[in-house]
């Protein structure tokens, strides 16, 4: 019934290892990493083993790329597994069925997992290949692996966790992405701390910091999914008549949103009472006024909650201690973009057809541009708003920090990035919206290609810069990303005479990515105002 016998597992084992893009995914990602290793594999006759420094990269290289695909890939195959049953309306049934809570606990979890489990295991064959280079030990590949597993099974449970707290996937997701953040950047800077000592080292403390920290998660975790799974509190008429907005605010821990006062309408608008103006987008109006966060304001508070909490040491050390790092804050900003502007764009189109309101939509008089900017617009509301509660302590450190106070230009550079990447995002979401039939599916789409236009750039800079190319040469290959065209704004502090330098070093990435992007936008809402008619045969 746990295990062997369970209908839940058997079930989304059936499911999921028999799509297509499971094969596919695992393709990609093997021939990406046996590209890694063609790569960083050492072009001379005889190899150094007194100096096996390619080894180490090696394992340093695929740890760090296995761990960040770990932390994208986990909510994605976990975040829906509650809340899909509830958006299927089958989840009553599954409460129905005699199967006890910690067994469904256990199918969804293992289910969830086995796929990521299964990616993470066929890099092994790759990585001993490499272990003749010298430089790695046994013990040192166990800790990788088992690092890699431990964090992806308590990644797995967060998500199944946040599954159980929210009715749809787009809001499970957001959240799960952001309870994971810290609880990442936690563990990479731990492996970072520890990389340079020896395998030993390593292992003990794996053992005796990373391993207990998670059994006390994972203890937590379960105990709160099965009482949620036994007693969910949003089953019964379909849930619409227990939330009690009012009731919620009351009792609401921090913030409160109240959606007649400013700037809480920019994100959760009342309900008009009114009618329509004339000339007015339809469209546009429902969009902005429906309740994309599920039902209340929870997921909207929790996400602008967490990501303010994450942003004050981020902030506290990039602006005021060491200003000269401002573009890492900047960074920060983008990556929080990069996580939750699919959320609410990514959706656009294809929940209004598993709404089965999509027919109705194309019957109207409205024209496939108005449909589509009206989506575009909304969308990007909610994405630069949420931003734009991060990117206020970038004028605030303009402001305060004397060594920031005179170079203004820099900051309007910063301020260009994230909202040009706001803007992308919401397009490429919107594209994949109207690509796909399923809002999974436009999600996975959108960060796959988000992470490649942004991610990949830099990820890749470090295997560049083995090769004869320059570093001019390499930084006019990253133009695609944010992130580094804000780590090539200049940011100088003062020096002892008290002047500042304003010299540009080397190549200027940024204003390369908006050479890129300016024409890649436009031509990118053509491409999905053109997908969109001929997908749905409308005029």
């Amino acid at each position: 019934m746990y295990l062997f016998d369970n209908p839940v597992l058997q079930r989304e084992l059936l499911a999921n290892l028999r799509m297509r893009r499971a094969f596919a995914l695992q393709l990609l990602y093997v021939s990406l990493l046996a590209a890694l290793v063609w790569v960083l594999w050492p072009r001379q006759e005889q190899v150094d083993f007194a100096s096996p420094q390619t080894g180490r990269r090696l394992l340093n290289t695929f740890f760090m790329g296995q761990f960040v695909i770990v932390t994208l890939m986990a909510p994605t195959f976990a975040a829906g597994s509650v809340s899909g049953e509830k958006e299927r309306k089958t989840y009553e049934m599954l409460l129905a069925s005699p199967l006890d809570p910690t067994a469904v606990l256990l199918g969804k979890f293992l289910s969830a997992m086995c796929f990521l489990s299964i990616l993470i295991v066929s890099s092994l064959p790759l990585l001993v290949l490499c272990y003749p280079l010298g430089g790695i030990s046994i013990t040192e590949m166990f800790t990788v692996y088992f690092i890699l597993l431990i964090s992806a099974s308590t990644y797995g449970l967060l998500s199944i966790a946040c599954s159980t707290y929210f009715r749809h996937t787009a809001a499970s997701l957001v959240v799960s992405y952001l309870t994971i953040l810290p609880l990442a950047i936690v563990t990479l800077s731990l492996w970072i701390a520890l990389r340079r000592q020896s395998e030993h080292i390593q292992l003990i403390a794996v053992l005796s910091l990373i391993l207990p920290g998670s059994f006390a998660i994972w203890f937590i975790l379960i105990k709160l999914i099965r009482k949620r799974l036994l007693y969910p509190p949003d089953i019964g008429s379909d849930g619409k008549d227990v939330l009690n907005e009012q009731e919620e605010q009351h009792n609401a821990v921090g913030l409160v949103i109240q959606r007649d006062h400013f700037p809480d309408r920019l994100l959760a608008p009342a309900k008009r009472e009114d009618l329509l103006p004339d000339g007015s987008n339809p469209v546009l109006d429902k969009e902005l006024r429906s309740e994309i966060f599920a039902q209340g304001t929870l997921m909207l508070r929790i996400v602008v909650q967490v990501s303010m909490f994450l942003a004050i040491p981020f902030m506290a050390w990039f602006l005021f201690f060491q200003p000269a790092y401002a573009g890492w804050y900047t960074g920060y900003v983008i990556l929080f973009n990069m996580l939750v502007g699919p959320v609410f764009c990514a959706a656009l189109v294809t929940a209004e057809r598993e709404r089965k309101t999509l027919p109705l939509l194309l019957t109207t008089l409205l024209k496939p541009h108005t449909i589509l900017s009206a989506k575009l617009l909304s969308g990007l509301r909610i994405s630069s708003a949420l931003t734009a509660f991060l990117t206020w302590p970038l004028f605030l450190a303009y402001l305060l920090v004397e060594d920031l106070r005179a170079q203004w230009l820099s900051f309007f550079w910063f301020v260009a990035i994230i909202g040009t990447t706001c803007l992308i995002t919401t397009l490429l979401s919107l594209f994949c919206s109207v690509l796909f039939r399923k809002t999974t599916a436009a999600l996975i789409g959108s960060y796959l290609v988000i992470l490649t236009l942004f991610g990949g750039p830099v990820a890749a800079r470090p295997l560049l810069q083995i090769t004869a190319l320059t570093d001019d040469q390499i930084a006019k290959y990253s133009i695609s990303s944010p992130l580094s065209a804000a780590f090539s704004i200049p940011v100088h502090p003062k020096d002892e005479t008290g002047t500042t330098s304003s010299s540009l070093p080397g190549f200027p990435v940024h204003l390369g990515f908006f050479s890129f992007y300016a024409p890649f936008c436009p031509v990118l809402y053509l491409l999905t105002h053109l997908l969109f008619q001929k997908r749905w045969k409308i005029q």
